[in-house]
């Protein structure tokens, strides 16, 4: 089994709880401004990555944050989504649930998603705080700088993405550029679903926003997103493109 029963995610869907062994798996996630689609937040997508790509059958719940929904108060009073029941447990810690579900889910009935090298868990991890700095930035003489300390986090995870691992050069010692798909090799791991949410927001939002897109020049981080958007785990978890930018309106005007 792979996957929720329903992988078209633009509308709402259907609550279908599926039993694997002795559990059951329930994926709480915020929904979108209509109030049943996925809506914008990188952390919900993060979980709702690692449960497709474990390929074990659960339920994703929508959560309608403005309604005060009563499944907040009843499962997990004071919390917000994501957060997983499983059977009648509610984990809310997103990194607990992701070390839990690794933990659970292990070989041979389901993949390993531990990458094999430390620094995977690392590449990328400034990113998204330079970016939020430099979107939420309301002053135009701090613009040049803000975009500059983006770009530096960038060059990083390029030239991390650039680097073969030690895994390539082993297969072909004279290898001087990666062409592996992702953080950790050609196949997804944790630290791909926790940074894959992030540098599509960060695309999205700054092409709209700052008129500034993540350059093709980058050719280590422009080949991990176009990977990424072949992959079922990332093409059908990510929020509507208006939904993200609906989120940073508050913060943000338009450039023009």
């Amino acid at each position: 089994a792979s996957g929720p029963p329903n992988t078209e995610l633009s509308g709402p869907r259907p609550a279908v709880m599926a039993e694997q062994g002795n559990f059951t798996l329930e994926l709480f996630v915020k929904a979108s401004d209509d109030g049943e689609s996925i809506g914008h937040c990188p952390f919900s997508q993060r979980l709702f990555m690692i449960l497709i790509h474990k390929g074990v059958p659960f339920t994703l719940t929508t959560v309608d944050m403005k309604r005060a929904p009563e499944v907040l108060r009843d499962l997990a009073p004071g919390s917000q989504p994501p957060f997983l029941l499983y059977n009648n447990e509610v984990k809310t810690d997103t990194n607990k649930i992701e070390e839990f579900l690794e933990e659970l889910l292990q070989p041979p009935s389901y993949p390993k998603m531990a990458p094999e090298h430390k620094e995977s868990f690392q590449a990328g991890s400034d990113v998204f705080h330079k970016f939020s700095a430099y979107i939420k930035n309301q002053l135009p003489a701090q613009e040049d700088a803000l975009q500059r300390n983006l770009l530096k986090s960038l060059l990083l995870l390029d030239k991390y993405m650039l680097v073969p691992l030690p895994q390539e050069l082993k297969a072909n010692p004279n290898q001087s550029v990666s062409q592996r798909k992702f953080l950790d090799g050609d196949t997804l791991t944790l630290p791909d679903c926790n940074l894959l949410p992030k540098l599509n927001i960060i695309n999205t939002v700054c092409k709209y926003y700052r008129k500034f897109e993540i350059p093709k020049d980058l050719k280590g981080v422009t080949r991990y997103m176009e990977n990424a958007s072949q992959m079922k785990e990332f093409k059908y978890t990510c929020p509507n493109t208006e939904e993200i930018l609906l989120f940073y309106r508050s913060w943000v005007k338009p450039m023009n």
